[in-house]
C-alpha cells in the first residue's frame, strides 16, 4: 500500500552542530589495533581509520567511539594508560588523530575518545615517581599505597581478589631495596588504581578531558565509571564482609559505584557544558538499575550503558521485559537509553544465538547434556569451540533480527566493529598466540577476549585479508574469507548491505523518543510503533506469522511472502 509517512533527516552540518545529536545516535565502536593496519607492522592505527573514513560515512553511523589509542604496554588491551595525553606511537600521533578527527567531522560523524580514569598503568610517570618515592610521600597519595598485613607487612592489606583473578593488592620493592608496602588494582597489576580522594588526580583528569575537547573530541566513554571513590577507611573488610551482589543498593560496597563518585561527574559536567555543543559522556557502570540514572543524569554523565539487552536470551518475553524497563528508567532521569549487544569485552552476538543456550531456553535451562552453558558463549569457548555445537546460520539470522530491532529501539544504538559483516567469534586462537590478561590470570576458567578482537577482514585475499601488508596481531581464521567487506559489498543479500540500509532507513525515521506496543495473536512476537507510522515487527517464534499491513522498508531475512519468518524482523511505513 501508499504510505505518506515523513521521512526527514538532518544534513552533516546540522548534526554535527545538534547539541542533542547523542540521544538516538547509531555509534560504532572502532578497537583501533584490529580495526585497519596503514603500515603493515600488524597493527591497526590511526591512518588507518582516517583511509576508512568513507566506508563509516557509507555505513551510516553518526559517531565513532575509539577503544584506548594511548601509550601502552598492552597488559589490557590498552586499558593500561601510560600518557592520556598522547597517541601509541605504534598507533601514529597527534597529527594524525587531529587529521582522522577532521576527516570524521568532514563525514558528518562524531568522535568518541574513551577515557580510562580508575587506574594508569604502572609505566605512567607518576607511578613510577611513587615507586622512587619514600612511603608517605606525595607521589604515592596519586595512589592506594598500604602497609601489609604480618608480622613483616608480608600479607596484603585486604583478602581482596582482582577482576582477572588473584589478590587485589601487589607488593612492591623500596628504593632501598627492601620490601615494602603494598598498592590496590582491581584489575591486572599492571593497573595500579588512582587515589581519587586526591584533588591533582582530579584536576589532571580535568586537564585530560579538556585537552581532548579542544581537539575536536566531541563525547567520552567512561570505562568502569563506578569504580573511581574508595571507601578504604581501616581496618579494610574482609572479603567475606564486602556486600554481595544484589547487596549494594545504598552504595555500601567499600570501592564499587559509591554515592560520592558523582561529585566528579558533576565537576565533568560543568566542563563538558562549556563547549558548543556541550560535549558528551557515557557510563560504563555494572550497577543495579535503581542506581544506574545518577550516572545518567543531566548533571551527571547524560547516559549510561545498559547490557540488559546484551545479558538476554534471543526470547520475546525478555526483550520487552528490558526494553520496557529500560525506557522508563531513560525517561526518568531525562537521559536516553543505551543499546549493545557486542564490544570488545562479550562474545559476539552472532554466535551466542547460535550456540545451544544462546537463543531459547529448554524446559530446564540446560542443554542435552545438562550442563547450563549460558548465554554469554564463554562455556562454548572454554570447551575449544566445538564446531558441532554452533549453529552459525541461526546464530547469524538471530543477530540480524536482533540488530534491526535494536535499531528501532529510542535511544542510542552502539555497534561493534565486524557486527556489520555477520563476523563470528574467533574460537580456534592458539593459547600462544592470546594476549588477554584474563586469560592468563584464570587459565582453565577465563579464555579471554581476544576471539572478538581479531583484526577485520576488509578483502577474500592476502596474509591478513587485507586488514594490512603484515602478519596481523591476533590470527584470523581462513573462513573470514567469506566475511570480507570486498565480498560483502553491493550485495544485495550480505549483511553489510543490510546493515547500510537500516542505517540508513534509522537516520531518516528517527523522531520523537516514543514507542507504542501492539497487541499480537502470538506471545513470540514483538511489534511496536513509532512516531511517523513506523512499526518494526519481530518473530522470535518458529512458525511464520502475518505481517500488519504496510510497506515493508527493511527485513534482517527474507519473507515468506506476506508472512514474517522465525528469528527475523522487518519494518513497515504505515499511514498511522
Amino acid at each position: 500500500m501508499s504510505t505518506t509517512a515523513t521521512l526527514a533527516t538532518l544534513s552533516d552540518s546540522d548534526h554535527m552542530a545538534d547539541p542533542n545529536w547523542w540521544r538516538q545516535a547509531a555509534v560504532y565502536q572502532i578497537y583501533p589495533r584490529s580495526f585497519y593496519d596503514s603500515n603493515g607492522d600488524g597493527l591497526g592505527d590511526i591512518k588507518g581509520i582516517t583511509a576508512k573514513v568513507p566506508y563509516l560515512k557509507a555505513l551510516g553511523i553518526d559517531a565513532v567511539w575509539l577503544s584506548p589509542f594511548y601509550p601502552s604496554a598492552l597488559a589490557d588491551g590498552g586499558y593500561d594508560v601510560d600518557d592520556y595525553r598522547n597517541v601509541d606511537p605504534k598507533l601514529g600521533t597527534l597529527a594524525d588523530f587531529d587529521e582522522m578527527a577532521a576527516a570524521l567531522h568532514e563525514a558528518g560523524i562524531k568522535l568518541i575518545a574513551d577515557i580510562v580514569p580508575n587506574h594508569s598503568s604502572n609505566r605512567h610517570e607518576w607511578f613510577k615517581e611513587a615507586l622512587a618515592s619514600p612511603k608517605g610521600s606525595a607521589a604515592r597519595d596519586r595512589y592506594i599505597f598500604r602497609d601489609g598485613l604480618g608480622e613483616n607487612g608480608e600479607l596484603p592489606p585486604a583478602d581482596w581478589d582482582s577482576v582477572f583473578g588473584g589478590p587485589a593488592w601487589e607488593r612492591i620493592t623500596e628504593p632501598d631495596g627492601t620490601p615494602g608496602q603494598w598498592y590496590m588494582h582491581i584489575f591486572a597489576k599492571e593497573q595500579p588504581d588512582f587515589n581519587w580522594s586526591n584533588r591533582e588526580v582530579r584536576d589532571d583528569f580535568l586537564k585530560t578531558l579538556r585537552f581532548w575537547s579542544d581537539r575536536g573530541v566531541d563525547g567520552f566513554r567512561i570505562d568502569v565509571a563506578h569504580a573511581l571513590t574508595k571507601d578504604l577507611a581501616e581496618p579494610l573488610l574482609s572479603k567475606a564482609q564486602l556486600p554481595r551482589e544484589g547487596e549494594n543498593a545504598m552504595g555500601a560496597h567499600p570501592y564499587w559505584d559509591r554515592d560520592e563518585v558523582h561529585e566528579i561527574y558533576a565537576e565533568w559536567r560543568q566542563l563538558f557544558n562549556e563547549y558548543n555543543p556541550p560535549r558528551t559522556a557515557v557510563a560504563e557502570a555494572w550497577v543495579h538499575a535503581e542506581r544506574r540514572a545518577r550516572y545518567a543524569s543531566p548533571e551527571g554523565l547524560g547516559q549510561a550503558f545498559n547490557f540488559d539487552l546484551l545479558q538476554a536470551d534471543f526470547d520475546a518475553t525478555q526483550f520487552r521485559s528490558v526494553i520496557t524497563k529500560n525506557l522508563a528508567e531513560a525517561k526518568a532521569s531525562g537521559a536516553s537509553s543505551t543499546w549493545v549487544f557486542s564490544n570488545h569485552d562479550v562474545v559476539r552476538h552472532a554466535t551466542r544465538y547460535g550456540l545451544p543456550q544462546g537463543g531459547r531456553k529448554d524446559g530446564d535451562g540446560k542443554d542435552g547434556d545438562g550442563k547450563d552453558r549460558g548465554q554469554d558463549g564463554k562455556d562454548w569457548l572454554l570447551a575449544g569451540g566445538p564446531k558441532d555445537e554452533l549453529d552459525a546460520e541461526l546464530g547469524l539470522r538471530r543477530a540480524r533480527a536482533a540488530s534491526l530491532l535494536m535499531f528501532a529501539l529510542p535511544g542510542s544504538a552502539y555497534l561493534y566493529q565486524g557486527e556489520e559483516l555477520g563476523l563470528q567469534e574467533v574460537a580456534e586462537i592458539p593459547d600462544v598466540d592470546r594476549q588477554d590478561p584474563a586469560f592468563f590470570r584464570n587459565a582453565g576458567v577465563e579464555v579471554g577476549r581476544d576471539g572478538c578482537r581479531v583484526p577485520l577482514p576488509w578483502s577474500p585475499e592476502g596474509s591478513s585479508f587485507g586488514f594490512g601488508d603484515g602478519e596481523p596481531h591476533l590470527p584470523q581464521p581462513e573462513w573470514f574469507a567469506n566475511f570480507a567487506v570486498e565480498v560483502q559489498e553491493g550485495a544485495d543479500d550480505s549483511t553489510l548491505e543490510f546493515y547500510r540500509k537500516a542505517l540508513e532507513l534509522r537516520g531518516r525515521l528517527q523522531a520523537a523518543e516514543e514507542l507504542l506496543w501492539h497487541a499480537n495473536a502470538s506471545a513470540e512476537v514483538l511489534h511496536f510503533s513509532r512516531p511517523g507510522g513506523w512499526h518494526s515487527v519481530t518473530n522470535f517464534g518458529t512458525e511464520p506469522v502475518e505481517l500488519p499491513e504496510g510497506t515493508v522498508v527493511v527485513s534482517s531475512g527474507p519473507l515468506d511472502g506476506g508472512k514474517l519468518p522465525s528469528d527475523t524482523t522487518a519494518w513497515l511505513l504505515t499511514d498511522n
